[in-house]
């Protein structure tokens, strides 16, 4: 593929946060993904990169994934991931049991026991 064919590629307009750290280093960032393919991403924040450094960011229902800086502008840049992932996945919900879920969101008639309530 040639770089504007890459350009081409369906990307979906988000905003999740993710952490990167990049490679040999041990802390992370925090970055605002901007946009997610399954090649790639854009991220903004203000973690100090250069074009071609090795990185790993931990993506939403993904986990850590590998990538390259493929391009800086002021406090975005994009990342080529070395492996394909399925961008779908970082758009689920986190929890999708009721078990996973807060107490806060959890329907509250959901956890009552019909047989169990005293009629009065």
């Amino acid at each position: 593929m040639t770089e504007l064919d890459h350009r081409q590629v369906g990307r979906d307009s988000l905003f999740l946060m993710a952490d990167v750290r990049l490679a040999g280093a041990g802390d992370e960032h925090r970055v605002k993904v901007r946009n997610l393919s399954g090649g790639g991403m854009m991220a903004e924040g203000h973690v100090k990169v250069t074009r071609g450094a090795k990185l790993e960011i931990n993506l939403r229902n993904i986990g850590w994934v590998e990538g390259v800086v493929a391009w800086i502008q002021e406090n975005r840049f994009g990342i080529a991931f070395v492996e394909e992932i399925d961008p779908k996945l970082a758009r689920e919900p986190l929890a999708t049991k009721a078990s996973e879920m807060p107490r806060f969101v959890k329907p509250v008639l959901a956890a009552v026991d019909p047989a169990r309530l005293r009629k009065i």
